[in-house]
């Protein structure tokens, strides 16, 4: 686990924001966005006594947490020794890319007459290009994620950002384990832009076209850098 000071205040945080919502559902939301965030990377062991106390939740709760994110494929039980974050294998990885085909490519072709709603994608464009400037890779890949969440988001279904959400939050467990997170970030920013302006021109066939090839290429390149990483 990351450094255990700044873990422990976090989630402390979490806890002093809590809503009225399940509290296992609730607990599974929090660590859900720490896992995304690599507060706990690839292969960490979660203590229960830890966390739980951070959150200030019964072992109970948290277990039901635990077993909404092992569903989730963000976590996994190990039998006698705990529960862990999932280390992905690169079979993982090309699935969440036949997903994301299939959710965002669905997601511009179910617009309808420009113009669109594209705040949440200029937001995401603009925090990007900052992170660039300022060497934040690691919050260039969060805007990269809060761009692609924001297409899905255009076709305006919770249960498609729900399902967005958990593909996205597997994709950053990819992302935790490799060793330049530039590479992999930053030749994005500039392709978001292409997208969003050509959603900006009314042409959602034409950013689905250029969206199918970024997926494309960027699938290819993760492949072959996370399959060199692990073997």
């Amino acid at each position: 686990m990351g450094d255990q000071e700044d873990v422990l205040d976090k989630l402390k945080e979490d806890s002093a924001r809590q809503e009225r919502t399940s509290v296992a559902e609730w607990t599974a939301r929090v660590l859900r966005d720490r896992i995304a965030e690599g507060l706990f990377p690839p292969g960490t062991r979660l203590s229960e006594d830890t966390i739980g106390g951070a959150l200030n939740v019964s072992r109970n709760t948290l277990r039901e947490a635990f077993r909404l994110l092992t569903h989730e494929r963000l976590l996994v039980h190990e039998l006698n020794r705990g529960v862990f974050v999932r280390v992905l294998e690169v079979e993982d990885l090309e699935d969440i890319y036949r997903v994301r085909r299939l959710i965002e490519g669905a997601a511009l072709r179910s617009l309808g007459q420009p113009p669109y709603p594209l705040d949440a994608l200029e937001q995401a464009v603009e925090e990007g290009h900052k992170a660039v400037e300022e060497s934040r890779w690691r919050d260039v890949g969060t805007a990269n994620i809060g761009f692609h969440q924001g297409i899905v988001a255009l076709a305006g279904s919770p249960r498609t950002d729900e399902l967005m959400r958990g593909i996205l939050a597997e994709l950053r467990l990819v992302f935790h384990v490799m060793d330049d997170p530039r590479a992999f970030h930053e030749p994005y920013v500039g392709r978001n832009g292409q997208i969003l302006r050509t959603l900006q021109a009314g042409d959602a066939r034409g950013a689905e076209r250029v969206l199918a090839a970024y997926l494309d290429d960027s699938q290819r390149q993760l492949v072959l850098g996370y399959a060199a990483k692990l073997g």
